[in-house]
């Protein structure tokens, strides 16, 4: 069987008039990590455009067999029934309609959904949730979980859900894990379907969710986590190991394509601490 192929949703630079580069010319992009995090798992990343020229988003879709979002921008809290409470916090409209639209066309396909920081924000927004705007002034708890001057060297300690897919693909793993830490705001009431699999220790700020919406036919798969699983480089000591939650994934990608059920515990490696 060939590689899988995973479509990749697109970080924007919108147009700008004052870009050297390009200028007045909308570009979209990939972080490196991201990418290589895909390949070292045995995947083929594509990144997906917006639509245009005649093809619609499902067009785009046709030939991948599931879909990463990146991280990146805030989203709008327009999108969950909230203005924004600061300007810097006006997000990225544009890239959520996109972002939520793909969400929407992979659920409704069965092709599995992996979330990454804002992906994570996504899709639980597409499905109906909220956010926090800012979790260091607005969660009951007050805590920073993105430090700029450190950025992904900033981390906490994680307490992953007693019977979650996360505790079976990690089993065996002393608590508590630990993770890095680059985002500001996080989810605040759950999108429908989705439930908890992990959070930060010890705020309890949601960490990973799983979609699991009861319903008759196939049961698509969506995951989501807060933390860059791209960004941990093997070898580090302490953080969850990336590949073992890629490999997760890629097994519930893999199976369908194969048209068999899951592996509960995909095999990576004996360690599963990077």
């Amino acid at each position: 069987m060939s590689r899988p192929r995973l479509g990749v949703s697109a970080c924007f630079f919108h147009a700008d008039p004052k870009r050297n580069l390009f200028k007045g010319k909308t570009l979209l992009y990939a972080e490196e990590s991201m990418l290589h995090w895909l390949m070292a798992g045995g995947a083929v990343p594509m990144l997906l455009p917006r639509a245009g020229g005649g093809l619609t988003p499902a067009d785009l879709l046709d030939g991948i067999d599931g879909l990463v979002l990146q991280g990146g921008s805030d989203m709008s809290p327009r999108h969950y029934g909230e203005e924004p409470l600061r300007p810097e916090w006006e997000g990225d409209p544009a890239r959520d309609l996109y972002e939520m639209e793909l969400v929407r066309l992979c659920l409704a396909a069965d092709k599995p959904v992996l979330g990454v920081c804002r992906g994570a924000q996504v899709l639980n927004v597409a499905l109906g949730g909220s956010l926090y705007q800012d979790l260091e002034t607005l969660h009951p708890a007050r805590r920073v979980h993105r430090n700029w001057d450190v950025y992904d060297q900033h981390g906490h300690e994680i307490e992953i859900e007693a019977g979650s897919l996360l505790g079976r693909w990690y089993a065996g793993l002393q608590p508590p894990p630990r993770v890095n830490s680059v985002h500001h705001q996080g989810l605040k009431t759950l999108g429908r379907g989705l439930v908890v699999e992990a959070r930060s220790i010890p705020d309890g700020v949601i960490e990973a969710v799983r979609y699991d919406e009861e319903g008759p036919g196939s049961r698509p798969f969506a995951y989501g986590v807060q933390w860059h699983p791209e960004f941990i480089k093997q070898g580090e000591p302490g953080l969850l190991d990336p590949q073992v939650l890629l490999a997760g994934f890629l097994e519930q990608v893999t199976a369908r394509r194969a048209g068999r059920e899951p592996l509960a515990v995909p095999s990576v490696r004996k360690s599963q601490l990077a």
